[in-house]
C-alpha cells in the first residue's frame, strides 16, 4: 500500500522505467517463466504499466489482511505442473539477475525444498520454496508468513551466500527513494 512512502511506491521512476518494471524486467533477464506479479493497492495503474510485459497480473482482494495473503494469491495462480516458486518483492528493483540464477541453480544441485539467499548471514530476496510444500503455503499462518513453512521444514533448507547486498534492500521511505536514485543515478 506504500503508506510509509506516501505514494505508490511501485509507480516511481526508476532506471528509465517505473520500480516494479525495473523488478519484472530483472526477472525475466533472469530467465523465469510464468511471472506472476500480484497486486493489490493501486491494481489498476500498476497492471496498466504492465500490460506489454509477458506477465500474468492478478488482483489479491484480501492485499489489506498482509503480505501472505498475496503469496497464497500468486501460488494460487501458478500452472499445477510448476516446481518451485521464487518470491520478489515489487519494491527491490536492484537485485542483479545473477541472484535468482544462483538460488535456482542452488536448488536444481541441492535437491532441498527451500533456497534462501544470503548477504553475510542475513536471508533476503528472493527465496525459493519447492511447490511440494504447495498446500503449506496456500495455509499460511497469517501471524508468520513464509516464515512458518521454513520453521515447520528447516531440514529443508539450504542458504546460499550472495555477496550481494540488494538481496536484503528495498525501498519503503521517500529517503529510502531518494537515496537510491542519488547513489544509483536512476530516474
Amino acid at each position: 500500500m506504500s503508506t510509509r512512502m506516501g505514494t505508490q511506491k511501485l509507480l516511481l521512476p526508476f532506471d528509465g522505467k517505473t520500480i516494479v518494471e525495473k523488478v519484472v524486467e530483472n526477472i525475466l533477464k533472469s530467465g523465469i517463466v510464468n511471472v506472476v506479479v500480484v497486486l493489490g493497492a493501486n491494481s489498476v495503474e500498476i497492471a496498466e504499466v504492465l500490460k506489454s510485459w509477458p506477465v500474468q497480473t492478478i488482483r489479491n482482494e484480501n492485499f489489506r489482511e498482509g503480505m501472505h495473503t498475496s503469496v497464497i494469491s500468486g501460488v494460487n495462480a501458478l500452472p499445477e505442473n510448476a516446481k518451485a516458486v521464487m518470491i520478489f518483492l515489487g519494491d527491490q528493483p536492484f537485485i542483479p539477475v545473477n541472484v535468482s540464477a544462483t538460488v535456482v541453480e542452488a536448488w536444481k544441485d541441492s535437491g532441498t525444498g527451500i533456497v534462501m539467499p544470503l548477504f553475510h548471514g542475513k536471508r533476503g530476496h528472493p527465496p525459493l520454496y519447492d511447490l511440494k510444500f504447495r498446500q503449506e503455503i496456500l495455509d499460511l499462518d497469517p501471524a508468520v508468513g513464509l516464515r512458518s513453512v521454513a520453521r515447520k521444514f528447516q531440514d529443508e533448507i539450504l542458504e546460499v551466500e550472495t555477496f550481494c547486498p540488494e538481496i536484503v534492500r528495498d525501498i519503503d521511505t521517500r529517503e529510502d527513494y531518494l537515496k537510491t536514485i542519488k547513489t544509483n543515478k536512476h530516474g
